[in-house]
């Protein structure tokens, strides 16, 4: 099967995009036609230069400075200086997999064919990726307009040689880093440089492989809540499809389904089918409501983030069929900025409500089980009884990071870009977020596991059941204290891994995912 990835400039797909940033050494094809439209805007670069037209970004400075002409022999000098000027990024080294991403996404957006930039330029940005020179970008610096320019810049300064970069995982100069890939640095020309650091690509990047881990998540959360109901002794019937039916919210119906899916041919739903427990409590009960908003959430960042890598986001746009050279503003990434945002609270509430869950099991008064689900001798043992302390430690942490980065604006550049959208800072949080909620969601996959130990020698659903197995194969029964930091880890690994999901999925086939 070839894993190449085509980029057209107009039909990227997102989860294509993010598998091929996973990868050391992607395969990237340009497509012809897209190639025909990048030079028809270099053509027009060229010739607004040939005819002495003023445009902005071709020649003239940048931001307060738009106003200044540049004589024709200082271009070269302009985008040089404007990359090295603002590369001034902070804080951690970007994940390999976000750079890659980067360099795919910008790629995409030169070929749209409104950029203007040349054919040098685009092959050598294909064969930093076909190689795996990754330029080195801190995660801090940029506020998410006149786009991402602080990380765009310390990406693109590794095309003159400069800058800093991984090649075969060793840190190095730009220089020597494409010197060992057997390539050579370039000199940006006019309209280039600004070409290449105007634009959403990190913002859009670390959202969109976010998003991608926060799909399977939405599935994991599923997962857990299907265990925990078994391990609860909970009711099936809050799931049915009736009840999904007068109330349509896509998300709603997805969970209802995988749950009942996950739970069908239950022994344990069977052998409690007519105990005197009326309802349940709203963790499990409004699981449908609750992960099915979150999963619409998820979908609408979706949405929206498909048309973002398929757009142009630099700055000014050129238009080859008439000659025309406009500034605009597609760079500000207000619409990454919103929807991570929501997405942020969608991920914090899928731990919210699985922290409730792992409540309801780890505690005797709810669920007539053992005391935390210890082995014997309650008091002497403590079980899970931290493991729920570590969850709502994680939980409560979300709350605070939820807060809307996209909320706050400080102007920068003489007030010239007098709002922003802090689309990084929330893109970040949207990950971070992320982190924390599939810890909780490991909490409560190890509390199941011993919540469904005492349901035994009674099998649980068909898809509960191979997830119980898996979780077995790591994790020992309740018994004696012992170090449940170590069966927490081995829990969120299965999730990490895609080992839980994929024992589940190949008992029941595929589970919906937003």
């Amino acid at each position: 099967m070839d894993s190449t990835l085509t980029l057209d400039g107009l039909s990227l797909n997102l989860r294509a995009a993010c598998a091929a940033a996973r990868l050391t050494r992607p395969k990237i094809a340009i497509c012809p036609a897209a190639r025909v439209r990048a030079r028809a805007a270099r053509s027009l670069v060229e010739r607004i230069l040939a005819e002495g037209r003023t445009a902005y970004g071709i020649n003239t400075g940048f931001g307060k400075l738009a106003t200044t002409p540049i004589p024709r022999e200082s271009l070269k000098e302009l985008q040089h200086n404007l990359l090295i000027s603002h590369a001034v990024g902070v804080g951690p080294e970007s994940a390999p997999e976000v750079v890659r991403l980067m360099l795919i996404l910008r790629l995409q957006n030169l070929l749209v064919g409104h950029s203007g930039v040349r054919d040098e330029t685009i092959d050598l940005l294909a064969a930093m990726l076909s190689r795996d020179v990754l330029p080195y970008v801190p995660e801090q610096g940029s506020v998410g307009a006149s786009g991402d320019l602080a990380p765009l810049a310390h990406l693109a300064l590794v095309l003159e040689g400069l800058g800093e970069a991984r090649f075969d995982g060793e840190r190095m100069s730009g220089g020597e880093a494409l010197a060992r890939a057997g390539l050579k640095p370039i000199r940006l020309e006019a309209k280039e440089g600004l070409a290449l650091i105007n634009g959403t690509q990190f913002s859009t990047a670390i959202a969109a492989l976010a998003l991608d881990r926060a799909s399977s998540l939405a599935a994991i959360a599923d997962i857990a809540c299907a265990l925990s109901l078994e391990g609860f002794a909970g009711s099936i019937r809050p799931f049915d499809a009736r009840i999904a039916a007068l109330r349509p919210h896509p998300g709603h119906g997805a969970t209802a389904r995988n749950i009942r899916l996950l739970m069908s041919g239950s022994e344990i739903l069977n052998s409690h089918k007519d105990c005197a427990r009326v309802q349940d409590p709203y963790s499990f009960r409004c699981a449908p409501q609750v992960h099915g908003a979150c999963r619409d959430a998820l979908t609408h960042l979706r949405g929206v983030l498909e048309r973002e890598i398929n757009s142009v986001t630099d700055n000014p746009l050129l238009f080859p069929d008439d000659g025309d050279v406009i500034s605009g503003g597609n760079f500000h990434a207000e619409p990454i900025a919103l929807p991570c945002d929501y997405a942020t609270i969608a991920a914090a509430e899928f731990a919210s409500i699985s922290e409730r869950r792992l409540e309801n099991l780890v505690n005797p008064d709810l669920s007539g089980l053992p005391p935390f689900l210890a082995g014997g001798r309650p008091g002497v043992n403590s079980g899970l009884m931290i493991i729920q302390v570590t969850a709502a430690a994680l939980v409560s942490e979300n709350k605070s990071l939820s807060h809307p980065a996209s909320v706050d604006s400080i102007p920068t550049s003489a007030s010239k870009e007098d709002h922003v959208s802090m689309a990084p800072i929330a893109a970040r949080k949207f990950r971070s977020v992320l982190e924390n909620s599939a810890q909780v969601l490991a909490a409560e996959l190890l509390a199941a596991r011993f919540a469904l130990h005492w349901r035994q020698p009674m099998r649980a659903g068909r898809g509960v059941q191979p997830a119980f197995e898996k979780l077995r194969e790591c994790i020992l029964p309740p018994g004696d204290d012992r170090a449940f930091g170590r069966d927490h880890a081995a829990a969120k690994a299965l999730i990490d891994s895609g080992e839980l999901l994929a024992a589940v999925e190949s008992a029941v086939g595929p589970l919906e995912q937003p």
